[in-house]
């Protein structure tokens, strides 16, 4: 059997594993749909300890009601519970986010930042969909020509970038008014934590973490890890700065305002020149045929 059977049988798998997926989705049988998800609420934040790891996020105890049982459950990512579901980074008392375990587990609990419901479990079979594709545009590249890997690539990403692009625009121009109607608070840096990792060939890299402690002007006390926006980050233990926060969502706070709002200009521009990119080459692939 040549290459162009088992491409066939490789083809035919990919498409059992997408209908399967389809199928289960249905069915509402993922195991994204047969998770549980309630909304928890944070009753008590601990600040890490400086010099202390990121690993795990901001311990929090949240609680909330058991659906099966309708009885208040108390629960923590802190201590022997380790990291539980998406890191918390950014945390304060009263904050809502979401909690899912499986049917039936409640001590299996994770957390997540968003606590409105899941998705559909449609990861698996849309993998399986463009594996599945990017083998057939492969095998045509072979067959007839390079000029068939342009328009099998570039082709479609230029249908998504027209069809992503007023999303991007609208986008771009809620997060230039969030930008512009953000509130001014002092902050102050109460820890900074260090993580190092190995990698397989031995090699050691550092991961610096500052953690900044602010105060709304609703009284909310909030405590976040922050990526980027601190000059030094080694070195900002007990620095006071700036920070920038929308008044409905402390955890959309900035540090880097002014490099924000400047980044902002430039996304739609950006985008505009990749769809431009992207459209002109399936342009040549469809001509050079």
């Amino acid at each position: 059997m040549g290459w162009h059977g088992y491409l066939a049988l490789w083809c035919a798998l990919l498409g059992a594993v997408a209908l399967v997926g389809y199928g289960r989705s249905l069915a509402g049988a993922t195991r994204e749909q047969r998770t549980l998800r309630v909304r928890g609420r944070i009753e008590r934040v601990r600040v890490p300890r400086h010099g202390g790891s990121r690993r795990g996020g901001i311990a929090v105890v949240v609680s909330y009601r058991d659906p099966s049982s309708g009885s208040q459950v108390v629960v923590t990512n802190d201590g022997e519970h380790g990291e539980r579901g998406e890191m918390i980074t950014a945390a304060w008392t009263g904050r809502e986010i979401g909690v899912r375990h499986p049917p039936g587990r409640p001590h299996d609990y994770r957390f997540t930042d968003r606590p409105q419901a899941g998705g559909r479990g449609l990861g698996p079979p849309n993998t399986a969909l463009l594996l599945m594709y990017v083998s057939l545009v492969v095998a045509a590249s072979v067959d007839r020509g390079w000029p068939w890997a342009l328009v099998g690539v570039c082709g479609p990403w230029a249908v998504i970038g027209v069809c992503y692009l007023p999303g991007n625009i609208r986008d771009t121009r809620r997060r230039r008014a969030a930008l512009e109607s953000m509130v001014e608070v002092p902050g102050r840096i109460v820890a900074v934590l260090r993580d190092v990792t190995t990698d397989a060939e031995g090699s050691t890299s550092t991961t610096i973490t500052p953690v900044v402690a602010f105060t709304t002007h609703e009284g909310t006390a909030v405590t976040a890890h922050c990526d980027r926006g601190v000059p030094e980050p080694a070195a900002s233990y007990g620095r006071t700065l700036t920070v920038h926060y929308p008044a409905d969502d402390p955890a959309g706070f900035v540090l880097d305002h002014t490099a924000r709002r400047r980044s902002t200009r430039s996304d739609v521009a950006v985008n505009v020149v990749f769809l431009a990119l992207v459209a002109a080459a399936a342009v040549a692939g469809v001509l050079l045929l």
